[in-house]
C-alpha cells in the first residue's frame, strides 16, 4: 500500500472536507476583521456568533459561554492560571492528576513555583482515580480540582460527573481537560455539572490553532477566571486579540458535523478498534493498557514486549502510529501515564498507541496488522 496509512489519530485529526469547504470564504473574500462596524465586518461577525452557537450546542452550553482560544493548551493556560489568581484569596490549593497532558501539569509546576501547592492524585493499574482519594484531597484551601475527561494516551473516561459534584460538595470548582472527548461523545455541560471545559478543533476534524474554553456564566456555579492577555477587550475580556475567522468559522462546522455523526461515528470506529486490537492482542507476549471498557472507542494502547515502540514506529513504513502524547514526544523518559499505571520501564518503552478515525478502513487495518507481526517478529528476533 503506497499512501499514508494514518492512525494517530489522537494527537491530531485530518481536516474534514466539508471544513475546508465552510473556510474557504474567510480566507479569500470574507476577510474582514469581526469588530468592524462596517458592513463587510458586520457580516462576518455574524458568521462567527453562528460558529460560537454551533459550537456551544455540541456540548450543551449557552453561546456567551464559549471562549475562542489557539488551542487546548492556551485554554488550560487561561484556565487554571486564571482561577488561581481570580481565588488565591480563598486558597492557593490545585488538586488535579499524576496522570493529565502536559498542558495540565507543566502549568500545574509553575502555579507551585509561585507559591500554589498543587496535590497529584495517583490512579489505578488501569489508569483511573478513585473516587474517595479524590473527595480526600480537597481541603478547605482548594479552589480547583481539574480531571482530564479522557486520557489521550490510553482513552480511559473518568468519572467526571462524581468528581464535579465532589468538587461542588467542599467548594472548589471543577474542570475538565475534554479535549479528547468533544465532538467524540455525546456531552452537557450542566448534566456533567463542570464549571471550566477545554478543547481543541483539531481533535475532531476541525483546522489546528483554533480550540476553546467553556466558562460557566450561570448560578449556582458561576465563574470568572483572570484574564492573562489584554488589549481590546475580545472574547469578553478573556483573550484579546484579532479573531481567527477562518479558524472559528472552522471549528463550528466541525462542531456542526460532530453533532449530526457522533452516533455513527463511534459504531463504524469501534467495530475497526475492536477487530484491529483482537487481532493484535494474538501476537505473543502483548497486553492493553488501560480499561478494558472503560474508554474512548478509536484509542487502543498496546505493550508489545521486547519490542522497542521508536523501532515499531520506524519499522512500519508508510503507517504512522504513536508512543505516547504529540506533544511530549521530543523527551526521551517513559511515559509518564503509563509509568503513573505501575507499567516498568520496559513495558512503557514498548507500548504504541493506536488511535483510529472515521476516515479509516478495514482493508487499511488489515495491512497494519499483516506488517505489525512482521516487525514485531523481526525486532524480538534481534533481542
Amino acid at each position: 500500500m503506497d499512501k499514508i496509512i494514518y492512525l494517530d489519530n489522537n494527537a491530531t485529526t485530518p481536516l474534514d472536507r466539508r471544513v475546508l469547504d465552510a473556510m474557504m470564504p474567510y480566507l479569500t473574500e470574507l476577510f474582514a476583521n469581526p469588530s468592524s462596524n462596517h458592513s463587510f465586518g458586520v457580516k462576518v461577525n455574524d458568521a462567527v456568533k453562528e460558529a460560537r452557537k454551533q459550537v456551544a450546542d455540541l456540548i450543551g452550553a449557552e453561546a456567551n459561554e464559549i471562549i475562542f482560544t489557539s488551542g487546548a493548551t492556551e485554554a488550560i493556560n487561561l484556565a487554571i492560571k486564571g482561577i488561581a489568581q481570580q481565588y488565591s484569596d480563598k486558597g492557593k490549593h490545585i488538586v488535579t492528576a499524576s496522570t493529565e497532558h502536559p498542558a495540565v501539569l507543566d502549568t500545574c509546576k509553575f502555579l507551585e513555583s509561585i507559591g500554589y501547592e498543587v496535590t497529584y492524585l495517583s490512579v489505578d493499574k488501569y489508569g483511573l482515580l478513585n473516587t474517595n482519594e479524590v473527595e480526600q484531597a480537597i481541603r478547605e484551601d482548594t479552589i480547583l480540582l481539574s480531571i482530564m475527561y479522557v486520557n489521550n494516551e490510553i482513552g480511559v473516561i473518568q468519572d467526571i460527573k462524581e468528581f464535579a459534584r465532589i468538587a461542588h460538595r467542599k467548594g472548589a470548582f471543577f474542570m475538565t481537560d475534554a479535549t479528547q472527548a468533544v465532538g467524540k461523545l455525546p456531552i452537557n455541560v450542566d448534566d456533567l455539572g463542570v464549571d471550566i471545559l477545554a478543547f481543541s478543533g483539531h481533535k475532531f476534524y476541525g483546522p489546528k490553532g483554533i480550540g476553546g474554553l467553556f466558562i460557566r456564566n450561570r448560578k449556582p456555579n458561576k465563574v470568572k477566571p483572570l484574564a492573562l492577555l489584554h488589549g481590546g477587550g475580545h472574547e469578553k475580556g478573556y483573550r484579546s486579540g484579532t479573531l481567527n475567522v477562518p479558524g472559528i468559522i472552522g471549528i463550528g462546522k466541525a462542531a456542526e458535523i460532530a453533532k449530526g455523526e457522533i452516533d455513527a461515528d463511534r459504531v463504524s470506529i469501534q467495530k475497526l478498534r475492536d477487530y484491529l486490537e483482537s487481532s493484535l492482542l494474538k501476537i505473543e507476549d502483548t497486553f492493553l493498557n488501560g480499561h478494558p471498557t472503560q474508554r474512548l472507542y478509536n484509542v487502543s494502547n498496546i505493550c508489545f514486549k521486547g519490542a522497542d515502540a521508536d523501532a515499531i514506529i520506524i519499522g512500519l513504513k508508510n503507517i504512522a502510529v504513536s508512543n505516547g502524547s504529540a506533544c511530549s514526544s521530543n523527551k526521551i523518559e517513559p511515559s509518564h501515564v503509563l509509568t503513573a499505571m505501575a507499567r516498568i520501564d520496559l513495558e512503557a518503552y514498548s507500548s504504541i498507541r493506536f488511535s483510529l478515525s472515521k476516515f479509516n478502513s478495514l482493508e487499511e487495518i488489515d495491512f497494519l496488522i499483516n506488517q505489525l507481526q512482521k516487525v514485531i517478529l523481526s525486532l524480538r528476533s534481534m533481542v
